[in-house]
């Protein structure tokens, strides 16, 4: 059996007996020195131990060829009506979207960029809508032609009354105009305005009641208008609430339409309320036209991971536009490209990498405006330059994220203005993966720093107390000579 004095050999910590040492002030001094530098380098190796550092890399795009790009977007434009805003996309591919709507949602809203109803209901519109076919009969003029003096009078005069808001350069008006004439030739003998009063239907010229038209919101030509007098209720700015028609436009159809309109009502109270309560359906779609002349889009579209367009403009198989007129400011609240991040996630990302997500989200909140009442026939584009960023933990992904760069102007519309977003997609992507530290380092570097102090401080203490007694032996000596 080993005897202890044979395992009390084998020590490298040989203690000295505590009456042979000697404390000394300047050794207390470097001691308490040594402490504090050791705390204070315990506490920088802890700090970098406990950071994560990540390596950033650029690689070839790795997503599948399947894969599609999500855009999600939230754009107010004050002086754009839902009636006819569309959101269109194309792509280098030869992929043409036009006016999508399954994914995309419009709220009307006022100059000030506040919502004025509930969505607005875009509602089945025709491919194709339905006109007489051209011929040389003559037709009168049935309608009654309305101006800012005498609407609201023949409005209050009148349970319905329907308007054809027109413009005489508009190919689409004058398609209109003889089965338009003829069908309220055909209302007007039937319901003589003087005897029955229930309906009478009117034209009114935008290029001439300019105010009038734009006080109802009229964008494109022919916008057919239907006022009933029971709801026909103006609101503190003066603004009639009324229904659009986008039905065919045809003589037949029109006076069907029109006879429709008529029948809930009596004839001896044209006055009362003019909802239809006969219990029958239309078939031509009539919808309440725009509270206001400003709208609110929001929603996503997929596309493919290239280049494309996404824009936003006035479009209609079955109107025409006056350019001088149209204004395509807008204001972004959000434009984003990929999955939306959660709030979780992107705050467990900015841990590993504090600046990741600044340029995901580069338009919002900004601001494309010209006074709403200034017809500036402008076209605003921005043109985006993204690539994905992916961040890695270890083995998992932690996010995917989108950054991109922006950068917009403003040009003169030869056509009708739009609102343009040209995104190009890199085959680049960010590859960004944390680095793990190892725990065993930590210990070893803990180690060098409690060792290499306390090495380096005994290293000063004995180079201090050996000067100090050499300089205390020239003094005595001095004394005894």
């Amino acid at each position: 059996m080993v005897s202890t004095a044979k395992i009390k050999s084998v020590d490298f910590y040989r203690k000295i007996p505590r009456d042979l040492t000697e404390a000394s002030l300047s050794g207390a001094g470097l001691s308490v020195i040594a402490a504090l530098a050791m705390m204070f380098l315990f506490g920088m190796e802890l700090h970098n131990y406990l950071s994560i550092s990540t390596t950033t890399s650029i690689i070839v795009d790795r997503s599948p060829d399947e894969d599609y790009l999500r855009i999600d977007f939230n754009i107010s434009l004050p002086a754009l009506s839902c009636e006819f805003a569309s959101v269109d996309m194309s792509d280098v591919l030869g992929t043409n979207r036009l006016n999508i709507t399954k994914t995309v949602r419009k709220y009307s809203i006022n100059k000030h960029l506040q919502t004025t109803g509930s969505e607005f209901d875009s509602g089945p519109v025709s491919l194709r809508v339905k006109h007489d076919e051209d011929n040389d009969e003559e037709y009168g003029e049935g309608s009654v032609t309305l101006n800012a003096d005498n609407f609201d009078r023949i409005s209050h005069q009148h349970a319905i009354l329907v308007v054809n808001f027109y413009a005489p350069w508009c190919y689409w008006s004058n398609r209109l105009k003889p089965s338009w004439e003829k069908a309220a030739a055909i209302i007007r003998e039937r319901h003589d305005p003087e005897v029955d009063g229930r309906i009478v239907m009117g034209k009114v010229d935008c290029t001439e009641e300019v105010d009038l038209c734009r006080n109802h919101h009229i964008q494109g030509y022919p916008s057919i208008r239907i006022f009933r007098k029971g709801s026909d209720v103006k609101d503190d700015h003066g603004h009639h609430d009324h229904e659009s028609y986008y039905g065919d436009r045809d003589t037949d159809t029109l006076v069907k339409t029109m006879e429709e309109l008529v029948a809930p009502i009596a004839l001896d109270s044209p006055n009362l309320s003019l909802e239809d309560k006969s219990g029958t359906t239309t078939e031509n779609p009539k919808r309440p036209a725009p509270h206001e002349a400003g709208c609110r889009i929001e929603g996503f579209v997929r596309v493919k991971k290239v280049p494309g367009n996404l824009v936003i403009s006035a479009r209609s198989g079955a109107h025409s536009f006056d350019s001088t007129l149209m204004n395509m400011s807008h204001v972004i609240t959000d434009f984003s490209f990929g999955k939306k991040i959660t709030p979780r996630v992107m705050s467990d990302v900015k841990r590993i990498l504090p600046y990741i997500g600044a340029s995901h989200a580069k338009l919002n909140g900004k601001s494309y405006l010209t006074d709403p009442d200034d017809h500036a026939n402008v076209t605003v584009e921005h043109y985006i330059q993204l690539v994905k960023t992916e961040v890695m933990r270890s083995t998992h992904q932690l996010i995917e994220d989108y950054e991109f760069t922006a950068h917009s102007s403003l040009t003169h519309a030869l056509s009708v203005p739009v609102v343009k977003f040209h995104y190009e997609p890199s085959p680049m992507q960010v590859l960004i993966t944390e680095n793990p530290k190892s725990f065993s380092h930590f210990i070893t570097n803990l180690c060098a720093i409690i060792g290499g102090v306390f090495t380096a401080a005994g290293i000063l203490d004995s180079i201090l107390h050996n000067t100090m007694r050499l300089v205390k032996k020239k003094v005595e000596l001095g004394k005894n000579f």
